[in-house]
């Protein structure tokens, strides 16, 4: 009895200090979402907490037609589409021919090794500057594509994956006629769409908030991704942007403040990841999960 007793209040008590956490966690993005829908006077004077101070949508709509917020948002959109392709192209590739054992793969160990290698040694950054330089990719969008188009944790947890597969039903398929390629895209590809799902989020969300890179790489501003342009850029209001203003245009810009912008900016930069993130939870775990532990 006192056993039990025991148990349920450990349990209140770990319940109530992981909701606490959680809402430590959720603070920051209320607030920013309600400073970005409050008035800039409220948001100016400190009086925003978790609910909006007089409501307006005047800094979504200021940051939504500015042009080089727009030009932005598509490079970091177009960064990310090829960006999980490539990932994805090349993390299948590698990982079906290492999933194979010594005997199927000449070298397999080798290769394992090769990429194993560069997980804990690299050449630093300015070689890596370098290299970039000299292959012409500055001011390029695939000098955000490339140089981390094979990344080995995701070679690593989808090659275990692979291995964890029936043998059976790549034997049975090679007895058939099939050829790996065949094997790899129908079969193996199919049955690791967990996995996948999971490497997809994580390459998703790589791209999506990189920004560093996008500074070194990027020598014109109207070039740099979302979080770069966020970044390196401070949104203010300019006076000399009322010049030749109207009365209307002057009022609409006096409710946007370079805090609320800013707020407004980035809960629109976070919007895409808290948009996919539901839709891949459910893969999350499984694929990651099978896809760590050696078969």
């Amino acid at each position: 009895m006192e056993a039990q007793q025991g148990s349920r209040l450990f349990d209140t008590l770990n319940l109530a200090f992981l909701v606490f956490a959680a809402a430590l966690c959720l603070f920051p993005i209320i607030n920013v979402l309600s400073v970005s829908l409050s008035s800039s006077s409220a948001a100016a004077a400190g009086q925003v907490g978790i609910w909006p101070v007089e409501f307006s949508l005047s800094s979504y709509s200021y940051a939504l037609t500015k042009k080089s917020f727009l030009t932005a948002f598509v490079v970091s959109l177009k960064r990310v589409a090829l960006g999980i392709g490539v990932n994805m192209l090349l993390t299948i590739l590698a990982a079906y021919p290492l999933s194979k054992t010594k005997r199927e793969l000449w070298g397999r160990n080798l290769y394992a090794w090769f990429f194993f290698f560069t997980m804990i040694f690299n050449g630093g950054l300015i070689p890596w500057y370098m290299v970039i330089k000299q292959v012409g990719l500055i001011d390029n969008i695939l000098a955000l594509i490339l140089p981390t188009a094979v990344q080995v944790f995701f070679v690593l947890v989808l090659m275990n994956f692979f291995r964890q597969l029936p043998k059976e039903i790549s034997e049975s398929a090679l007895i058939d006629g099939a050829g790996h390629w065949s094997i790899m895209w129908k079969i193996h590809v199919p049955l690791s769409l967990p996995s996948i799902a999971t490497l997809v989020l994580f390459s998703f969300v790589f791209h999506w908030n990189s920004w560093f890179d996008g500074l070194i790489l990027m020598t014109s501003p109207a070039r740099y991704p979302l979080q770069t342009y966020m970044q390196a850029i401070l949104e203010v209001v300019d006076p000399l942007r009322l010049k030749g203003m109207t009365a209307e245009q002057i009022a609409e810009l006096m409710k946007v403040s370079n805090r609320t912008l800013k707020s407004s900016q980035i809960f629109i930069a976070a919007a895409p990841v808290l948009a996919v993130y539901p839709f891949l939870q459910k893969y999350f775990m499984k694929g990651l999960l099978l896809g760590s532990v050696k078969g």
